[in-house]
């Protein structure tokens, strides 16, 4: 079960999942291979960490997008980001963007 913000429940929708990964990966060099990659390693890392009460945040799965985008695409990640974290501004938005950025610049 994923336990929504307003605390409501609801069965783990793989597809659900896998479509919001490909929203934020749409027009990117990943192909569809890695976007199932993706979404079957977030299944079993959600199983995992769901497997005492059986269920899990969806904040817990929002961060395990967002960990996987950071590795593979940093766009994709910005993209998924900006509809998750519900940016209040633009500020917020260009903190983010620049967080990336500058770790890209550095070298990390």
């Amino acid at each position: 079960m994923v336990v929504k913000r307003d605390g409501r429940r609801q069965p783990f929708d793989r597809t659900k999942l896998e479509h919001g990964i490909e929203r934020a990966l749409e027009k990117r060099p990943v192909s569809g291979m890695m976007v199932e990659n993706i979404v079957n390693e977030i299944e079993d890392q959600a199983v995992m960490t769901g497997k005492g009460a059986h269920e899990i945040p969806t904040s817990a799965l929002g961060d395990m997008v967002l960990a996987k985008l950071y590795e593979i695409d940093k766009v994709a990640y910005i993209r998924f980001a900006s509809v998750y974290r519900h940016f209040e501004n633009m500020e917020e938005f260009i903190a983010e963007v620049n967080k990336v950025g500058g770790e890209h610049a550095s070298g990390n």
